[in-house]
């Protein structure tokens, strides 16, 4: 096992300043908060109470079921499947097996992902809901997404356009140096594009696994994008180490430049 950076927290991290940059567009802006889960919502109206009530329900299906599958929170390597488990908990279970780690892995694009599709279907056209970087989103138009890369050179720098023809759509990141989630790795950021945001979170969270960042970054970089190639289900990665970026997939690299508009 590789030895892991000791990871940092910056100001513009635990405030969520990036939060901040997100383009509106007409949208309304909401904010949950429910224990450990901390969403930032952007729909057609104010669905506070609505996301609220989702998120409630969806946690308790996970405690739920925690308390009486302990492993499934403790577990670092994938379970399996659990046919008779509520949908949320197969599609983390299902998540954690294909990217090859733990289920919980998964847990902030799952509660992401359903709380969107919640207010969806509830006749809502256009919902993106951000989930500590995780982010389920679908919109009637062609979106930019900057990379939050910590103190990397290039965080808000780069970005990824997802045109709205694939939308829903999940959009992930984990690192190695920023935040409190579990990374054995050393990526500043690792940007996993799916149509299911539960295995964009779980795959980076693997990807991010393999890239060492010290030494010789590109081959760092190399590794995380080999394993990237074997998760099946996924559109496109970014891997970000210092001032050093790779990329696999179908994936459209942008420049972002914050002074504009």
């Amino acid at each position: 096992m590789k030895a892991n950076k000791r990871k940092v927290n910056p100001e513009s991290y635990s405030d969520r300043v990036y939060r901040k940059l997100l383009t509106h567009t007409g949208l309304v802006s909401a904010k949950v908060r429910v224990e450990e889960t901390d969403l930032h919502i952007l729909a057609g109206q104010d669905v506070t109470e609505q996301a609220t009530d989702l998120v409630l329900q969806y946690r308790a299906q996970l405690e739920k079921y925690i308390v009486k599958n302990p492993r499934f929170s403790a577990s670092l390597n994938p379970l399996q499947e659990d046919k008779v488990a509520p949908p949320l908990i197969r599609d983390m279970l299902d998540a954690g097996l294909a990217a090859g780690v733990g289920p919980m892995a998964a847990v902030a694009g799952t509660i992401a992902e359903y709380v969107g599709k919640g207010l969806v279907s509830s006749g809502l056209q256009e919902v993106m809901v951000e989930n500590g970087g995780d982010i389920f989103l679908q919109r009637d138009y062609d979106c930019s997404i900057a990379i939050f890369a910590g103190e990397s050179p290039l965080s808000y720098k780069v970005g990824v356009r997802i045109a709205s023809t694939r939308m829903p759509i999940g959009i992930c990141t984990s690192s190695g140096t920023v935040g409190h989630s579990l990374s054995l790795g050393e990526a500043d950021s690792v940007t996993v594009i799916s149509r299911s945001t539960p295995l964009a979170d779980a795959a980076a969270t693997c990807i991010g696994n393999e890239v060492g960042c010290t030494g010789d970054a590109r081959t760092g970089i190399q590794s995380g994008l080999a394993k990237a190639a074997e998760i099946p289900g996924i559109i496109g990665v970014v891997v970000i180490c210092g001032e050093i970026m790779g990329a696999f997939g179908d994936v459209e690299l942008i420049k972002i430049d914050l002074q504009e508009g």
